[in-house]
């Protein structure tokens, strides 16, 4: 099994990278299916879901557009509790279907944050993608419409979810080592 080494801590593979993208076709292929006839604005969750995005993006075969909100409430290998918007939702979205693209859903406090500003702005329906889900650490409501994996309640990066800025230019996803 593969492991790398970021700062100072040491990860295993845990979703090689082959899987991620089998599973984003899988989810790409059910969206089209989904969400064919509809204009749907998708928007992607900053910096995490940028290769999420990405990949989800180039296999859509429908109508659709993409844009982008910056988020953390990740301080090291530990969630903060509290959401810091770094850049906002910048376009009006009134009477529009949206698709969220989260990278990871763990509490889902950044998720009910996000949902309720695009509730706020007048979105049409909203829907949920999101590569990794921890359901033992999901605390909130919301429908998960697309999901790749469920994962345990560990810390991982890769596939651009980073531990301290490093670590989202890893193909595969990995696990932290106790």
């Amino acid at each position: 099994m593969k492991e790398t080494i970021i700062l100072n801590k040491r990860f295993r593979e845990s979703i090689p990278a082959e899987a991620i993208l089998k599973r984003i076709n899988e989810m790409a292929d059910q969206m089209n299916n989904d969400l064919s006839g509809r204009d749907v604005l998708f928007l992607g969750i900053l910096n995490g879901a940028f290769m999420f995005a990405s990949e989800i993006f180039k296999r859509l075969k429908i109508d659709a557009r993409i844009s982008f909100v910056k988020t953390s409430s990740y301080t090291g290998t530990r969630t903060s509790g509290t959401l810091n918007r770094l850049i906002g939702l910048g376009e009006d979205i009134r009477g529009e279907d949206i698709i969220i693209l989260e990278d990871i859903v763990d509490s889902g406090y950044t998720l009910e944050n996000i949902v309720h500003e695009i509730i706020l702005r007048g979105a049409a329906s909203i829907g949920i993608a999101t590569l990794l889900f921890k359901p033992e650490a999901y605390v909130k409501n919301f429908t998960l419409d697309y999901t790749g994996f469920r994962i345990p309640n560990e810390f991982v990066v890769g596939f651009g979810l980073d531990y301290d800025g490093y670590g989202r230019n890893l193909t595969s996803v990995y696990t932290l080592v106790p």
